[in-house]
């Protein structure tokens, strides 16, 4: 099979490699789409946490679907022809030598996990969140739920209120949909924040009350004009550091910063002049997957309900082929929301 690869000098390049093996409690995946985010970004200029420069080159990708071709003696949860998502392709030094693993959804086969199929504590984390997508549904555009469900069992685990007042840093496709995850949950007080006006544009459209550019020096004078008080929460959607201090003047007493991602650098410096006594730093750099899982039931009743629609957090299409213009285009900040790799 193919694979989009990150070489050592941070390059992308396809490798012709073997398909990846499966065992009994697992099922062999086709890719049918890819969607691209700031975690692969990341993994471009080798600035993810616990991926050195020394484990380069890596398969790239982590936010899949694809359609079970094969399964295990043992699987009960799949079948042929189910559409997954969240398949995996694993580092295996002696099946697919020289390279590791950045999750490895952009190539053309991956592999699923049957939770069922082990014993209790034994499964792969991933098993809690590779979920049979539902019939009816885009396979291509469910790349989204992905995203999705990452960011609405992060909002859980924040501990987000409907009462809550929160700012959120950074209205790219992960800001815009905490924005409009909070409005679903009966959050009335959001505040959108970005340098980029039709980023601002877009954030008031998917459910933020006010917007502010976080450029203005004035910016935190705004937002008090709103909460004299400050606001309980600000949310970095951004994965900047520098976010935090700029959050600083705005949070009220035992506020919280909720830093959401992985930065690119592994320590931050905070200014807390402008800052009340007490507050908190929140991180969540890697959503667990067993609490993502437990996002789906929810997700899915948006969906159907009408009150989410994959399509309207989607800008760009590429084809596999494509994907090293793609991504080029997402490093040059081209794709306004998610941009997407089908096979």
């Amino acid at each position: 099979m193919k694979t989009l690869v990150v070489e050592k000098d941070g390059s992308l390049t396809f490798h012709e490699v073997n398909m990846p093996r499966f065992d009994r409690r697992q099922a062999l995946v086709k890719m049918i789409a890819c969607g691209m985010c700031g975690t692969d970004v990341k993994f471009i200029h080798k600035a993810f946490k616990g991926f050195p420069p020394s484990v380069y080159p890596l398969m790239l990708g982590h936010e899949g679907v694809g359609e079970v071709i094969e399964v295990g003696s043992e699987v009960t949860s799949f079948k042929k022809g189910d559409k997954v998502i969240l398949p995996f392709v694993d580092a295996d030094e002696e099946n697919i030598p020289g390279l590791s693993s950045g999750y490895g959804a952009l190539s053309e086969y991956g592999v699923v996990s049957d939770l069922r199929a082990y014993a209790p504590g034994e499964a792969p984390e991933s098993a809690y969140a590779q979920t049979v997508l539902d019939e009816d549904i885009d396979p291509v555009d469910a790349v989204m739920i992905v995203t999705f469900r990452e960011v609405l069992s992060s909002i859980r685990y924040f501990g987000i209120e409907p009462s809550s007042s929160v700012a959120v840093f950074g209205c790219g496709p992960v800001g815009i949909t905490f924005i409009k995850f909070l409005r679903l949950l009966g959050v009335k007080g959001i505040v959108a924040c970005d340098i980029a006006p039709d980023k601002l544009v877009q954030a008031g459209e998917f459910g933020a009350d006010f917007t502010v550019n976080s450029s203005d020096p004035d910016y935190a004078e705004q937002i008090r004009a709103f909460y004299p008080d400050g606001l309980d929460f600000v949310i970095d959607a951004a994965g900047v550091p520098s976010i935090t201090t700029q959050a600083m003047p705005l949070i009220k007493d035992r506020g919280a910063v909720l830093c959401y991602g992985v930065p690119a650098q592994e320590s931050i410096n905070i200014d807390f002049s402008r800052a009340d006594y007490n507050w908190r730093v929140v991180f969540q750099q890697m959503p667990r997957k067993r609490e993502e899982g437990l996002a789906h039931a929810q997700v899915m009743d948006w969906i159907r309900s009408g009150s989410l629609h994959l399509r309207d957090f989607i800008s760009d299409y590429f084809t596999f082929e494509e994907s090293v213009e793609a991504y080029g285009k997402l490093l040059d900040r081209k794709i306004k929301k998610k941009g997407i790799i089908r096979f």
